[in-house]
This record gives structure tokens, sequence and C-alpha cells, in this order.
């Protein structure tokens, strides 16, 4: 089951390229993880955010494989654990659709994007930078196959 993560954001610093890099690398061969940056509008063009959201909502919903499984990051979506996290991602291994999760620009995700998306997920409460949740999301995604797989990582 492949897994995508497309991202509105490019040129990250460096720690941040790093840590995704070793949580994608650690991922099985029966859950690959790849990224896909999207360049973000470029803010103060005379652009509303609501149009610089539209603009990029094409770019992303475009980037979406057509059968996929979606699920946008929001702050308002569902607030899974990891053991949800995981018990969903086994659940989704049976029909082997490919899986994508969407984290918006700085604005946020137009409404479209939300609407193609099959689920709404929060990673937390707190606003995190869009880099970071890049990070955080590869590490749970790594931590959810480590359960699946009755690896030692996840602890309890």
């Amino acid at each position: 089951m492949k897994l995508t993560l497309i991202a509105v954001g490019h040129k990250m610093p460096d720690w941040i390229d790093a840590g995704y890099k070793e949580f994608a690398k650690r991922m099985p061969r029966d859950f690959p993880l790849q990224l896909l940056e999207l360049k973000p509008d470029k803010r103060g063009s005379g652009k509303t955010a609501q149009q610089v959201m539209v603009d990029e909502a094409e770019r992303i919903l475009a980037a979406i494989p057509q059968d996929a499984r979606v699920l946008a990051l929001d702050e308002h979506g569902a607030n899974w654990t990891t053991m949800q996290l995981a018990d969903k991602m086994k659940s989704w291994q049976i029909d082997g659709r490919e899986t994508v999760f969407i984290i918006g620009g700085t604005d946020g995700l137009d409404p479209s994007v939300k609407k193609r998306a099959d689920q709404l997920l929060q990673l937390s409460a707190m606003t995190l930078p869009h880099g970071m949740v890049r990070v955080i999301l590869a590490e749970q995604l790594y931590r959810a196959v480590s359960i699946i797989n009755n690896h030692p990582y996840h602890r309890e």
C-alpha cells in the first residue's frame, strides 16, 4: 500500500528534510512513503488568502491519484491516537488503495480539497509549522506500521 504525502511548501530547512527522510527510509516495502512538494503561491502579489488557497487547491487536486484514499490535515479533523491510525492502516492495507495525506499551505486548505478528502485528520490541537508536520506525520506513520508489524519501536 503506497503512502503519499502531498505538501504545499518547498525549500524546507535541512533538519526538516533530514527528519522526514529518516522516517520515510524506515518504512517497510509494503508501506512505501513518498513526498510530493508543491510550490506555494506567492503571497503579496495582490491575491487574497482565498485566491491563494483556490490556486493551491487546483494543484493539490491534480496531484491526487484517481482512486486514492485522501486524508487532509485540518485543525478541525478527527484526533486519532497512534493505535487508531495503526488500526486504520491495517484495514486500508486490505484494499491496497494508495493513501494520500495532504498538508495545506500557510492559509490552510480550500474547501474543495476538504470536500475531496475521505477524512479530515488533526495531528494536534496546537498550531504546528508546516515543515514540522511532515516530520511528525512521517514518524507517526512509521510508528503505526511498527505497531502493525509488532516491532518494538512503539511501547505501551
